[in-house]
């Protein structure tokens, strides 16, 4: 009688007990207990994320037009596996916005965090999407946090509202505000919540709250710049990235966009002298139709004298913006949306106005050429723009200047450059969800992805871009004047394009280029 296989059966059982116990323990989704409950994730990989966080109440109803109330509380374990809505926004493709809204709604102040297995105590990065502060969402997956946090950073990504929900005024509105409420710069006021909310809650997810970079893009950029402009923003994070929006316009002051409001108002048949109430009580989707798909220029952050006290560029030359190490560039193909928008080629000729001969000269361009003004554009709104800011911040927090013209391989013929937006996919390495809206991504594109992403993650955790990709990438200064170029050579450059900036800035005058 063989004694020995009871004994042998009875092991294996264990054995296949103790495994099963180790799987349930695997799937076990990630928990973090924050201020308002225990929100659960999902892990993705060696990444835990965790989604559709809210960061302040819903701002619909009585809410809407208000600054951002204290977000909810919650019994129990929140669902934070599923993406939330994005923010009421014209449902249209966006391939630069990184995504389409294809859910959205006006309760929507949620946020979004990935971390690596085991974070503790890890640098922060916040990104605040682009898209004309009409359009686009920080659940759209082109902004996917994992490959960075793969880098050891915590990413958040962010929704703030958008269009006439997030940059309105009306006489109305500004008659029912106390004295020292804010006033119409709703999207700026939630960015500044989310900050909020991260400080408050980044240590649970293993995250540092005294090092947090914001970095965002276009509209994102902007929003930077004014978030740098305010008081109201001093230790809410410790660095910035600036990517193709350092925005030398000046906004437009309470008056005028209030004239915007009562314009959007009427056609909605809403009488000039209507009551707040009666502004609230039309649907968030006919605000939206109202403003239609290319209300940017009527949305965009304005001065109310409360929050946005000043053109943020006013700010910078004026020794009032906060000082904090920055990242900012821009790409060599910026006048792709803005000609995608409608700005005139002839805004090229005219800028130059008695200078045109000299700026014909130095461009090596007739005026008459397509090419000159899709140079001329570029520099003028985002090239030239992030040299400036690069110069006016070198005596304080070291600035680092980049200048990005890179087209993956499979698209560079006849190709007028890196267009707008098109770093980001690099930025955050989502290579593969590019290459399923673009088309073939090379092995030579994803190994550029995961340099370019290492340089924006080193300057999170270090406040310097020290990165393989880029080593010798130093600090800006005026005399050495260089900047890292990212293209198919990335390298350090000196004097980039410096006799045709030169001719743009010095025509600066806090006017429209």
């Amino acid at each position: 009688m063989n004694k020995g296989r009871p004994f042998g059966l009875i092991i294996m059982l264990a054995c296949l007990q103790a495994c099963a116990l180790g799987m349930a323990a695997v799937a076990q989704p990630p928990q973090v207990q924050i201020s308002q409950g225990v929100i659960a994730g999902k892990t993705i990989g060696e990444v835990d994320a965790f989604f559709n966080m809210p960061f302040a109440a819903a701002p619909v109803g009585e809410l809407r037009w208000r600054p951002p109330a204290v977000a909810p509380g919650w019994e129990g374990v929140r669902d934070g596996t599923q993406m939330g809505p994005a923010c009421s926004q014209p449902l249209r493709p966006a391939v630069v916005a990184g995504g389409v809204a294809n859910v959205q709604s006006e309760d929507c102040l949620q946020l979004n965090v990935w971390r690596p297995e085991g974070a503790s105590g890890l640098a922060v990065m916040v990104w605040i999407h682009g898209g004309a502060h009409v359009i686009g969402s920080g659940t759209f997956p082109i902004f996917d946090g994992t490959e960075l946090a793969r880098q050891g950073v915590i990413v958040v990504t962010i929704n703030y509202r958008l269009g006439p929900l997030g940059y309105f005024a009306h006489p109305a509105l500004t008659d029912e505000a106390t004295t020292d409420t804010p006033l119409g710069n709703f999207g700026l006021m939630d960015q500044l919540a989310a900050l909020r909310w991260v400080q408050q809650n980044i240590a649970a997810f293993g995250g540092d709250p005294a090092q947090v970079t914001v970095f965002g893009e276009s509209a994102g950029a902007v929003s930077t710049m004014a978030l740098l402009s305010m008081p109201e923003a001093s230790g809410l994070f410790s660095a910035a990235i600036v990517q193709s929006g350092v925005n030398l316009l000046t906004p437009r002051t309470l008056p005028e966009q209030e004239a915007l409001g009562i314009a959007a108002a009427g056609a909605l048949a809403i009488a000039p002298d209507a009551s707040a109430d009666i502004l609230r009580a039309a649907s968030a989707d006919d605000w939206v139709k109202a403003a239609g798909p290319r209300s940017s220029g009527a949305v965009n952050p304005f001065i109310d004298g409360r929050l946005l006290r000043e053109a943020p560029s006013r700010a910078f030359e004026d020794g009032g913006a906060l000082d904090v190490p920055l990242l900012v560039g821009a790409n060599s193909n910026e006048a792709s949306v803005l000609l995608a928008m409608g700005i005139s080629p002839q805004l090229a000729v005219a800028y130059f106005g008695d200078q045109l001969a000299e700026a014909e000269a130095a461009y090596g361009l007739e005026a008459s050429d397509p090419e000159f003004a899709r140079q001329v554009l570029g520099d003028a709104w985002f090239v030239a723009p992030a040299r400036w800011l690069a110069d006016a911040t070198q005596d304080g927090a070291p600035s680092y200047l980049y200048h990005f013209d890179y087209v993956a391989e499979k698209r560079r013929t006849n190709s007028a450059g890196a267009a707008h937006g098109s770093e980001i996919t690099y930025v955050f390495d989502t290579v593969d969800y590019f290459e399923s809206v673009v088309g073939e991504m090379t092995e030579a594109d994803r190994r550029f992805a995961e340099g370019m992403s290492a340089c924006w993650v080193s300057f999170a955790k270090t406040h310097k871009p020290d990165c393989e990709l880029v080593p010798a990438w130093g600090p800006y200064d005026t005399e050495r004047d260089e900047l890292a170029l990212f293209g198919p050579e990335t390298r350090v450059m000196p004097g980039f394009r410096k006799t045709m900036l030169d001719l743009i800035l010095a025509r600066y005058e806090h006017q429209a280029p």
